[in-house]
């Protein structure tokens, strides 16, 4: 018994010492580590400033492109994102555009706003591609994607694309579809969109034209409105480029003014405003108002929707108002638009008032939105302005 006590005792001071030896060389490491990391930051404090600024370097102190590339950098600011807004996720929003671009514009603010007080996911809308105007774009070829995503991150969650799990509806055709009431309260969306939400997790929104009424609204819905139009809607820097140089080309030759007259076939088989046209243009434009099913009124008398104040000035009444503000008849006039139904005939009277009047753009160009710098909408007749 006393030598089985012997050796219990010596197998306690093995293990206390090897015990000892391992905290031994834990400390030794922390400290040798911890010393490694004082020298490389007081290296860093020394060293980092030279290397910026370019010493020592194989660059002499006459080629100074590599200090104007550093300022440049440097004077950057950074960018601020605003906080993600926290908020229990209750579904996913899809949204499909309709209409010209201004029209697209305008919903894009709605559905952010439905988003928003659904305390839904929106995934970025997808842009018209089958009307009048047949322009292919992309969202994120006419707009900074990722400036709208960040920029309403403290508002609404912004995705570029569904989930793996519920993209896979999209692509059996299983999503939910529907096209929301027009002019609804925010209250429609609420009580009707809502629960539909909640039943099948992604509802796809195939109209947004007006579907949200303008007025009587909350004052915080019509904030976060203007702030998705004038602030999280910016051009990509390529259209923001090319507009500045399109306006400094027009501004070469003088005074301009750009018209926007809203005086295309469509517009006007829409509306039902067939004032000035000859029986034969009043017949092409109901055809054309009766071959679109969405379009609801068929039956339009055109006086009495004028006298409401619900059609777009002539031409001919477009060069009375010119000459009614005192618009000189030197300047420069472009038409900014579709093609002008009718153009060479109802175009006249504007031309023979104001004879700089760039008739070749009629029908060349067609950019549907404006800014405070004039940008049009898409590179491919981007291109045909720029080069007239």
């Amino acid at each position: 018994m006393g030598v089985m006590k012997g050796g219990g005792g010596e197998r306690v001071e093995k293990l206390k010492y090897s015990r000892m030896k391992l905290w031994m060389i834990r400390a030794t490491t922390s400290v040798l580590l911890w010393t490694c990391v004082v020298q490389l930051t007081a290296v860093g404090q020394t060293w980092g400033p030279r290397v910026l600024k370019g010493w020592p370097s194989c660059f002499t102190h006459q080629d100074s492109s590599f200090s104007v590339i550093e300022d440049k950098v440097l004077s950057v600011p950074a960018r601020v994102l605003p906080p993600k807004r926290v908020y229990k996720n209750n579904g996913y929003l899809m949204v499909s555009c309709n209409g010209g671009l201004n029209q697209m514009r305008a919903a894009i603010c709605d559905m952010v706003t439905i988003a928003r007080y659904l305390n839904v996911t929106l995934i970025v809308p997808e842009l018209d591609k089958t009307s009048f105007w047949a322009d292919p774009s992309e969202f994120q070829d006419i707009f900074d994607v990722d400036h709208f995503i960040t920029s309403l991150r403290d508002e609404v969650r912004i995705l570029k694309e569904l989930p793996p799990r519920l993209k896979r509806r999209v692509e059996t055709g299983t999503v939910y579809s529907m096209p929301p009431i027009s002019w609804s309260d925010i209250s429609y969306y609420r009580n009707q969109i809502l629960p539909l939400i909640w039943k099948y997790k992604v509802v796809h929104l195939n109209r947004t034209d007006t579907r949200l009424a303008n007025n009587g609204q909350p004052l915080d819905i019509q904030k976060l409105r203007c702030r998705v139009n004038f602030s999280a809607l910016r051009f990509t820097s390529q259209i923001e480029d090319l507009g500045k140089r399109v306006i400094k080309l027009l501004r070469q030759n003088g005074p301009f003014i750009v018209l926007h007259l809203r005086y295309e076939m469509d517009m006007l088989a829409f509306s039902g405003c067939t004032q000035g046209c000859n029986n034969e243009e009043v017949e092409e434009l109901t055809r054309m108002r009766y071959a679109y099913p969405w379009w609801k009124e068929k039956i339009i008398n055109s006086d009495l929707k004028r006298k409401d104040g619900l059609c777009p000035l002539t031409p001919e009444e477009t060069a009375l108002i010119l000459r009614a503000l005192d618009i000189d008849n030197s300047y420069q006039i472009y038409i900014a638009a579709g093609e002008i139904y009718s153009g060479n005939r109802r175009m006249a009277s504007l031309a023979s008032a104001y004879p700089k009047l760039k008739g070749d753009f009629i029908g060349a160009i067609r950019p549907r939105v404006f800014s405070k710098s004039f940008i049009p909408d898409g590179s491919t007749r981007l291109s045909c302005f720029v080069g007239e």
